[in-house]
């Protein structure tokens, strides 16, 4: 394991289609978006999650937690914590939890200031939403309120 503060993260945003991901390093409290996996009913192809521990031999994984605006838990909620639950059983890698709210409406308009037009089921935002979940992540770990 790294040393604290710079670990390496992969962050998920837990969908049902696909999963969007964003690896980053905590020293740098930077993230970027990787191809978003493709899911069936929530659950993804594990060889190919697989193969994504294999290449960034995350530190942490971080998982973001569709709460509603009440604070109260969904069944997506539900869902998401089981999919981290899943991940911390499989490859043994501790697993935290995030706020996620907001973050798919704010990964829509990052895609449109960029230029994205396109349907947005066809055109995935996943991999933005898990870079917003990340970003968030780090600026709790550092005390700074969220992006």
């Amino acid at each position: 394991m790294a040393d604290a503060g710079a670990r390496l993260i992969l962050a998920f945003d837990f969908g049902t289609r696909r999963i969007g991901v964003a690896v980053g390093n905590e020293l740098l409290g930077s993230a970027r978006e990787l191809a978003p996996l493709p899911a069936r009913d929530g659950i993804p192809d594990w060889a190919e999650v697989a193969r994504l521990v294999d290449e960034w031999r995350p530190d942490l994984f971080v998982v973001g937690l569709p709460l509603n605006m009440d604070d109260s838990e969904s069944v997506m909620s539900t869902r998401a914590r089981k999919f981290g639950k899943r991940l911390y059983g499989r490859f043994g890698v501790p697993c935290e939890m995030v706020d996620e709210r907001g973050s798919t409406r704010e990964a829509k308009a990052i895609a449109r200031e960029g230029g994205h037009r396109g349907n947005y089921r066809q055109e995935s935002v996943d991999g933005i939403a898990a870079v917003l979940i990340l970003e968030g992540w780090f600026a709790r770990a550092e005390g700074l309120p969220p992006p």
